[in-house]
């Protein structure tokens, strides 16, 4: 029976596998994680868990008998070191070679972190990522403790919020113009800058770090501009990198991530990959989409096209965010967008539509779902309504999906 083997016990790769059960495969698989638990959330890691609102068992995705109740091989605190494709084989970190029919990488990202040279090894530099992050941040969560926040992405804002909730006096640099920069309008950044800002946290934008201070453990940071700012502890929110070190080893095609065609196929027709660190044709481009509806999604897709399917996988950008009692909710990709679309809410609650010309791309809904839930049905139908509708409040959203 052909083995297949998964690299990556992230969301990608445990949906991947119970995929590859739930349509009838019957070989042997074999998931491999370099972590010592089972898959899991990530979310709630720097939300409800850090909080300590969430035990670990409740992160997993599955219950750990579920791996072995349907004969799937779960390796965990392993890492795998090698894949040879010409022998089909994966190296593991505890010596053992395996051999493969089916390769899949969900290998994720890992975030960016700071030079070593500016203080970015002191203990007491912190990034968000893993359950050992998370594990890591928790006792500084103490009201009094200064938390220094680098970069304004919804990672540093989605930090910045759960320590501020817990007491703790946060700074957040950003050296870009403005926050969220880089994935949203201003009127979204004006929007969130002045809900932390409502709840105490002090937000430094056009303001880059020098340096780190202190010898034993972080104490403060210098910045550009000759001010000293003092901190418990440092946060590195300045974003994500896909992990393709082991694909570009093997000699797989890398192009922003591991590059995959429609189906989820590799350079090499016996791997495939999906989630973050895997890189898709859309629209003319090549995209990653950093999501856990993407990794959901496209591993199901990845699954079926390991066992035939042969369809394209047809993504559907959706991503969220929770901060102090806000859900935002983003549909689409506002990439290329001219002009955005104010459409007030019930109470506090506001969405920003994203239009290039005529064409609409994206919408954020803060506490506001049902302007969320009609802008994604739109965007998935290719319709695009009105601007002039859209920004005058007494045209009901059903309306809108009428027209």
């Amino acid at each position: 029976m052909a083995h297949t083997i998964v690299i990556g016990a992230g969301q990608a790769g445990a949906s991947l596998v119970a995929r590859l059960r739930a349509k009838g495969e019957d070989g042997p698989i074999t998931l491999i994680g370099e972590e010592p638990v089972p898959p899991y959330q990530r979310p709630p890691l720097s939300k409800a868990y850090l909080m300590g609102e969430m035990e670990m068992p409740r992160l997993f995705l599955r219950p750990e008998a579920f791996y072995a109740d349907h004969d799937i091989a779960l390796r965990t605190g392993v890492q795998a070191t090698a894949i040879d494709p010409a022998a089909r084989s994966v190296s593991l970190s505890d010596g053992e070679v395996l051999s493969y029919d089916r390769l899949a990488l969900t290998t994720g990202s890992r975030p960016r972190r700071l030079p070593e040279a500016i203080g970015g090894d002191l203990p007491g530099v912190l990034t968000m990522r893993s359950l050992a992050d998370a594990d890591e941040m928790r006792p500084y969560l103490a009201p009094g403790n200064r938390l220094l926040v680098i970069g304004g992405g919804y990672i540093g804002l989605e930090a910045a919020a759960v320590a501020a909730k817990s007491g703790l006096k946060v700074t957040l640099l950003e050296a870009a113009a403005r926050i969220l920069g880089r994935v949203a309008a201003p009127e979204t950044a004006d929007w969130f800058r002045d809900l932390h800002r409502r709840h105490g946290v002090d937000i430094l934008e056009d303001t880059a770090l020098k340096t780190l201070l202190g010898e034993t453990h972080v104490t403060g940071a210098l910045l550009t501009d000759g001010r000293e700012i003092p901190c418990d502890l440092a946060l590195c929110g300045i974003g994500i990198a896909p992990n393709t070190d082991l694909a570009e080893t093997a000699g797989l095609t890398i192009d922003n991530g591991i590059a995959t065609d429609a189906r989820g196929r590799t350079s090499d027709r016996a791997i495939w990959a999906a989630g973050d660190c895997a890189s898709l044709p859309y629209r003319g481009r090549r995209i990653r989409l950093e999501s856990v509806q993407n990794a959901i999604d496209q591993a199901e897709a990845v699954a079926d096209n390991m066992l035939g399917a042969d369809q394209d996988y047809i993504p559907r950008p959706w991503f969220w965010s929770d901060q102090y009692d806000v859900k935002l909710q983003i549909a689409g990709l506002n990439t290329g967008y001219d002009r955005v679309v104010t459409r007030p809410g019930e109470g506090a609650a506001v969405s920003f539509w994203y239009y290039c010309g005529d064409t609409l791309l994206a919408v954020d809904a803060m506490n506001d779902p049902r302007a969320y839930m009609t802008g994604k049905r739109l965007i998935e139908s290719g319709r695009s309504p009105d601007p002039a509708q859209v920004a005058d409040p007494d045209t009901a959203l059903k309306a809108l999906l009428a027209a």
